[in-house]
């Protein structure tokens, strides 16, 4: 395939060009079909062109596709609800927007308002958000300054300030980042591109208890990791299902591959006199023009709706249990082990077990061999491979795509 001359050159694409999608199955252009272990990268959790999704999209774009966010949007009252009630399961409200960056864009700002709202003792307004290495909350200037990896950053300084990164799973280092200035911890249930590293329920309860001692909000990034991805309608409740977030930002699986995403505020007072915490970003505070259009919501609360009458998270839970046990029953020498929750795993490759082509790290390398053989996953830092199907992935279908994955490591030998 040829580098389009207008296209600008962002992303490192595969040699190939996708033509059509039925279910966990993919097309190219030549026809050849692929085992979808990808899924938009956990994005169309119920699989490619699924009849709940196309009905709704066909009955809402004959009625209403978008108006404005100056009136009431036919679907938000309804969707927010849902989220609210059925997935957090915690007093809140809902924002709607169309990208994960974009939701965590804006639990960054809220916990600035908070921070302003909740000075410092001395009455300095704080402002800082403290994350952890190797996660990923997106690539605008604000996502990307919150995320602890130094390669998304390169060029783009001076990066927006008010974030420092903390090793991960680490109390004591937490407990000695916190300073004057610090308002809210940011993190993932698991950090997806970062190496599908998940948050150990000890340290994640620290992190609860940290937030309650300090006055800092508990701000979970749920856009790769939440609607039932992990186990459980949201990836913290996988973990830890006593812990209360302040803020939390999801998108991906919410819309099932069409563009959106949401952050939800608790309604918990945040001083004496009862204020609720979702009360401090009124008119004017935050906005979107595409954000939670009739057209997004309809489809949204299809698929959400399907999610839950399936009780897609529990099948997630038992499927992904599967495929640990498979891969790592298979005892092949180039297989660490494997990581993550659900239906978010990650394949821990050995690196010493590689002889790569210039420029590609092993995850890359094993992620290529996967296409070549019919099977499309995608890699999550250097040397670990993510496998993200949709949710509702048949299981002989899912067995035929750990075929072709043993049968593309099988062929890897350790030096």
């Amino acid at each position: 395939m040829e580098k389009s001359e207008y296209v600008l050159g962002t992303y490192g694409r595969a040699p190939i060009q996708m033509d059509r999608g039925e279910g966990s199955y993919l097309y190219d252009t030549t026809g050849k079909r692929y085992v979808d272990f990808c899924a938009g990268i956990a994005t169309c959790c119920l699989g490619h062109c699924h009849p709940v999704v196309v009905e709704a999209l066909e009955k809402q774009a004959r009625r209403l596709i978008h108006c404005s966010n100056l009136y009431g949007v036919p679907g938000q009252e309804e969707l927010a609800e849902l989220i609210v009630r059925k997935v957090v399961g915690i007093d809140g409200r809902v924002f709607f927007c169309n990208s994960g960056a974009e939701a965590n864009d804006g639990i960054i700002k809220v916990a600035r308002r908070f921070g302003h709202r909740r000075p410092a003792a001395d009455g300095s307004p704080r402002y800082e958000v403290l994350t952890f290495l190797k996660s990923f909350h997106g690539r605008t200037l604000g996502s990307m300054a919150a995320t602890g990896q130094k390669k998304i950053q390169v060029e783009f300084d001076p990066l927006l300030v008010g974030f420092r990164y903390v090793d991960f799973n680490d109390k004591d280092a937490l407990r000695a980042a916190l300073r004057k200035e610090t308002c809210g911890i940011l993190l993932e249930a698991v950090q997806g591109e970062g190496g599908v590293n998940p948050v150990d329920a000890d340290f994640l309860r620290e992190v609860a208890a940290l937030c309650r001692e300090h006055d800092l909000l508990l701000m979970l990034d749920e856009v790769q990791c939440g609607f039932a991805r992990c186990g459980a309608m949201m990836g913290w409740q996988a973990v830890c299902p006593d812990v209360r977030p302040d803020l939390i930002s999801c998108a991906k699986g919410i819309g099932g591959g069409f563009p959106m995403g949401c952050f939800w505020v608790s309604n918990r007072a945040i001083n004496p006199e009862g204020t609720p915490l979702s009360s401090i970003m009124g008119p004017g505070s935050h906005g979107s023009t595409f954000g939670g259009t009739p057209l997004a919501c309809a489809v949204s609360k299809a698929v959400v709706s399907e999610m839950l009458r399936l009780n897609l998270a529990a099948r997630a839970k038992k499927l992904g249990e599967r495929v640990k046990q498979v891969v790592e029953g298979w005892q092949l020498p180039c297989v660490e082990k494997v990581r993550g929750l659900g239906l978010l795993r990650g394949v821990a490759l050995r690196p010493d077990c590689f002889t790569l082509p210039q420029g590609k790290t092993p995850a890359a390398y094993v992620n290529d061999l996967c296409r070549e053989a019919g099977l499309l996953t995608c890699p999550a830092g250097a040397d670990t491979l993510r496998l993200i199907p949709a949710l509702n992935i048949p299981e002989d279908v899912l067995d035929e795509g750990l075929s072709i994955l043993h049968g593309v490591l099988s062929q890897l030998s350790c030096k």
